[in-house]
């Protein structure tokens, strides 16, 4: 079974696990907590020298990490990742704009403003930038979103789901989507998906075998 490191609050570890739902693919979830250093621990570091969650174990002891690598290889074979080559390179693009333009504003204004005590405090010469990097990404999406129904092909993808994670959250960390009303209506449409689950979702802990009598 596949093993998935993550925090429970983290968007990108909520990637992961909403798409893992979709898939209906079972697997066990291993709680790492950022706050507290679990993530800087001789075992976690064996796993991952970076010290970054999420992480998946697959089958036979091999790791893999980075969100959006996780997604990919897992979307695989599915409805989730076209097979035409110029739509997959399109997922991708879409998936690198999520971490280079928007992940780094407006998940990090949500870790520091929401998830880290005093973390207003100790990053107050961040949040103008934060502020114009999370929003100019939000102008961006809106302007795609707003001649189509997902980022890609008009059908649910994992570059959907990437942004997803961060954008539905993102007034945790002081954004108001009061001006993007096509970005609202495609949250909508991703929440309306089957197999939707919210960042609060974990999977049933898995059942003991039972003994032979």
């Amino acid at each position: 079974m596949l093993r998935l490191y993550g925090m429970q609050s983290s968007g990108n570890s909520y990637k992961v696990r909403l798409l893992l739902a979709r898939l209906g693919a079972p697997f066990t979830l291993v709680d790492v907590d950022l706050l507290r250093g679990e993530n800087r621990t001789p075992d976690f570091l064996m796993k991952n020298p970076e010290g970054r969650v999420p992480l998946l174990e697959l089958p036979g002891g091999r790791h893999l990490a980075e969100s959006n690598a996780i997604l990919f290889y897992l979307a695989e074979g599915s409805r989730f990742l076209p097979e035409d080559r110029l739509l997959r390179a399109e997922v991708l693009r879409w998936m690198f704009f999520e971490q280079h333009s928007h992940e780094p504003a407006i998940a990090a204004a949500r870790f520091w403003l929401k998830l880290v005590r005093g973390g207003r405090d100790l990053r107050t010469h961040d949040i103008d930038r934060w502020m114009e990097e999370g929003y100019a990404a939000l102008r961006v999406m809106e302007r795609h979103l707003g001649r189509r129904p997902f980022f890609v092909d008009g059908a649910l993808s994992i570059a959907d789901i990437a942004l997803y994670a961060h954008t539905h959250v993102a007034e945790e960390g002081d954004f108001t989507l009061q001006g993007f009303p096509a970005v609202r209506d495609w949250l909508a449409r991703v929440e309306a998906e089957p197999g939707h689950v919210g960042i609060d979702w974990r999977p049933e802990p898995a059942k003991p075998l039972l003994a032979n009598p």
